[in-house]
């Protein structure tokens, strides 16, 4: 059970800024000295990194699709154990599903899954006293959800904001701040660097979120919207553990027995989810950052590598100019120790991404093509790994523009309807574009750390 004060932030649809209001309420109550955390709606492992940055410990992603609507209630009271306010940043509109499915996926469903009060970000830039009837709808379209009130955006001037106050008032919907069209500037490194900037703890990420908190501070009530989150009611689940499913385990002392696991990561996190790197150490693992854009030698006595899903494709030219790294990863990989690249890992492993060279793991070619393939797959596992038995299925998330020829070698990691095999299975690698979430893949840290225990030595 958890008693955490929590509200979920949504909008009525994408571009009201949901997100900078969120980065900013955590970093403005984080700066008054309360702990706090914070998720993420979906799979977007780049929003929850800011969230993290922002709440000074690791944001997470809750999303029902990856790792199952029963698993997200304890997901989160793991995640936000010990906080004074968790805070829910939500994905798309608030009734919104990607695959069709509102009623499990949507931030409305998440809201009510862990019982938590919804405040909507309105961008009322080209609105009047019409913000009253948006606002009655999305609050009367389901009674099950709570929505606690309204943060505008984008108010033009203080009669503006006058206007649509009453407005609000008139239905009987708290209104807990207003901005003015500039008090939510663009602070933040463009979007195509990913979680980079907050894993590699980039000063420019620090001082971006470090202004959103300020312009919060300023507009928001924050003592208002602590009452509202700390009226949630106890959530009665039990929190997610990492620990193994025979009983925790912190692994033997002797470092032979406890083998170092290289996480593709920076000073400030990791490019996997924080369940990943969690799982692994309970599974006995000594988990050691590896960043493969700076470190030119893989961690002392590394025994296996794991690349998660954030690390941002926009980076091919640091990766391959990094060649001292790559030479050790493929000797790594050439060993039979387990190496294990999710996302533009699988593209860091071929032999070359438009024309330059990478790590040389895989006999395939990369290829940065217009557009980006985004969705989810239902996928099966085709050989068998330390991800995954042969036969088992997955949920994972797919995000790339980049492409690999051939798709799949010669043992296939995954396959799932209307598609052919994708993914490269080979000794100790398991490398694909798709992204699961280690929490929804029951044994997985144990099996990677059983055969890191298990390696042999290069040969001479």
């Amino acid at each position: 059970m958890t008693d955490v004060p929590r509200v979920v932030l949504s909008a009525p649809s994408s571009g009201h800024g949901t997100g900078a209001l969120s980065l900013g309420l955590l970093a403005a109550l984080a700066d008054r000295g309360l702990a706090v955390a914070g998720f993420k709606v979906g799979p977007d492992q780049v929003d929850a990194a800011y969230l993290g940055l922002a709440a000074g410990r690791p944001g997470r992603t809750l999303d029902p699709r990856l790792v199952g609507p029963e698993r997200v209630g304890p997901l989160f009271a793991h995640g936000a154990a010990g906080a004074g306010l968790a805070l829910v940043q939500g994905t798309m509109g608030l009734y919104d599903s990607v695959a069709g499915r509102p009623e499990s996926e949507s931030t409305a469903a998440v809201a009510t899954a862990l019982r938590s009060p919804v405040v909507l970000v309105v961008d009322v830039a080209a609105m009047g006293q019409s913000v009253a009837a948006l606002v009655h709808g999305f609050r009367a379209y389901d009674e099950q959800l709570w929505l606690g009130g309204v943060i505008l955006n984008r108010v033009a001037s203080p009669r503006h904001e006058t206007l649509l106050r009453e407005a609000l008032d008139d239905v009987g919907v708290p209104v807990y701040g207003a901005l003015r069209r500039h008090e939510l500037p663009p602070v933040l490194p463009a979007r195509r660097h990913g979680a980079a900037p907050v894993v590699r703890g980039d000063a420019e990420a620090e001082r971006g979120v470090r202004r959103l908190g300020e312009a919060v501070a300023a507009t928001v009530d924050l003592d208002r919207l602590l009452t509202l989150a700390r009226s949630a009611p106890a959530l009665t689940v039990e929190p997610w553990s990492p620990d193994p499913a025979d009983g925790p385990s912190d692994g033997p002392s002797d470092a032979a027995e406890r083998p170092v696991v290289a996480l593709a990561g920076g000073p400030a996190g990791s490019y996997s989810h924080p369940e990943a790197v969690e799982l692994l150490r309970a599974a006995g693992a000594e988990v050691v950052t590896l960043d493969p854009l700076r470190d030119e030698a893989l961690p002392a006595g590394t025994r296996a590598l794991v690349v998660g899903g954030a690390l941002p494709e926009t980076y091919a030219e640091q990766l391959s100019a990094n060649r001292r790294l790559c030479i050790a990863v493929a000797e790594l990989a050439r060993s039979g120790r387990p190496v294990v690249a999710e996302g533009a890992g699988l593209l860091w492993l071929a032999r070359e991404l438009d024309g330059l060279p990478m790590c040389g793991v895989l006999d395939a070619v990369g290829t940065v093509r217009d557009g980006l393939v985004v969705g989810y797959r239902e996928a099966t596992a085709v050989t068998g790994s330390v991800v995954a038995p042969a036969g088992v299925t997955v949920t994972g998330h797919k995000q790339h523009a980049a492409v690999l020829t051939p798709r799949a070698g010669d043992r296939p990691a995954w396959q799932w309807g209307g598609g052919t095999p994708e993914g490269f299975v080979r000794h100790g690698v398991h490398a694909s574009q798709l992204v699961p979430h280690w929490a929804a893949l029951p044994g997985v840290a144990e099996r990677l750390v059983a055969a890191a225990r298990a390696s042999v030595a290069a040969p001479a």
